[in-house]
């Protein structure tokens, strides 16, 4: 029986690099920006001990806050969804700002209309707010009301949809999104379902990939391909706003008796699937 796969979202979170003068930010592509991952603990039932962008399931909460009044900015129809996939209503954006939120400790938010920033007045509180999520505890709703917040929904920038192939144990429905980080947050992982968390260029992730230093999967791999085509963060934010987000579902082939994943049409580009992603 194919496992049927849940809705999810996910953020990849982009930042300038540190330390190179504005002059160089475009020199390369893949190399002028940076993009923050974490490291799922091996413990982890999906996906264990590789590098991923925050992300995870959308929750009734997540679709409550999409369709309370006034918690969420506005979300124009685009090019790159003219299905509406990512609508207010569905949860996708408001499960993508709760995970980053809850796996980065960077919140997406604007009150009064200026991007919100963690002061030491209101760093403790977020930081409990943080631990509720973390514990399923969390509302965004009473969140967003309690402080005076509303959702940045409308700043994320729709890039990839990727389902897990069928015959995988655990499949999602993820919908990837672009964000710059605000100034006056840092990101942090977890140290619950992630045991690190790093900044680091889409060429050089997939450089250390190629090594053997930097574990991805067959999805991340090609997110991380179709980052490192972009030499600024804004050429890839323009990018989104003018190309439709095609679905790519990948499959399962069986050989000599190892699990490959391809995408269809690109049955000669094959990766081996790790063991431990395919026990039930």
């Amino acid at each position: 029986m194919v496992v049927q796969a849940r809705l999810a979202s996910a953020v990849m979170l982009l930042r300038p690099r540190i330390g190179v003068r504005e002059a160089e930010q475009g020199e390369g592509k893949g190399r002028g920006f940076e993009v923050f991952m974490v490291r799922r603990v091996i413990q982890s039932d999906f996906m264990p001990d590789v590098y991923v962008f925050p992300g995870g399931s959308v929750t009734a909460d997540d679709r409550a806050a999409e369709q309370a009044e006034g918690i969420c900015q506005p979300v124009t129809a685009a090019f790159a969804d003219p299905e509406g996939r990512t609508a207010l209503g569905g949860g996708t954006r408001a499960a993508a700002i709760r995970e980053l939120f809850e796996e980065a400790g960077i919140l997406l938010a604007e009150r009064e209309g200026a991007a919100l920033s963690f002061s030491e007045e209101n760093s403790p509180r977020f930081k409990a707010y943080r631990e509720a999520f973390q514990q399923r505890k969390g509302s965004l709703v009473r969140m967003a009301e309690a402080e005076r917040l509303t959702l940045a929904t409308g700043q994320l920038s729709y890039f990839e949809h990727w389902i897990t192939p069928e015959g995988m144990p655990k499949r999602f429905d993820t919908h990837f999104f672009l964000a710059t980080a605000p100034e006056g947050q840092q990101a942090v992982y977890d140290r619950l379902e992630t045991s690190e968390g790093v900044w680091i260029t889409p060429a050089e992730a997939l450089a250390r990939f190629e090594r053997g230093e930097f574990p991805i999967v067959f999805a991340t791999i090609y997110q991380l391909r179709d980052l490192a085509a972009f030499t600024t963060i804004e050429e890839s934010l323009a990018y989104t706003a003018m190309h439709h987000v095609p679905v790519r579902q990948p499959v399962l082939i069986q050989e000599d008796g190892v699990t490959r994943v391809h995408l269809p049409g690109e049955a000669h580009n094959t990766w081996v699937v790790p063991e431990n992603m395919t026990r039930q």
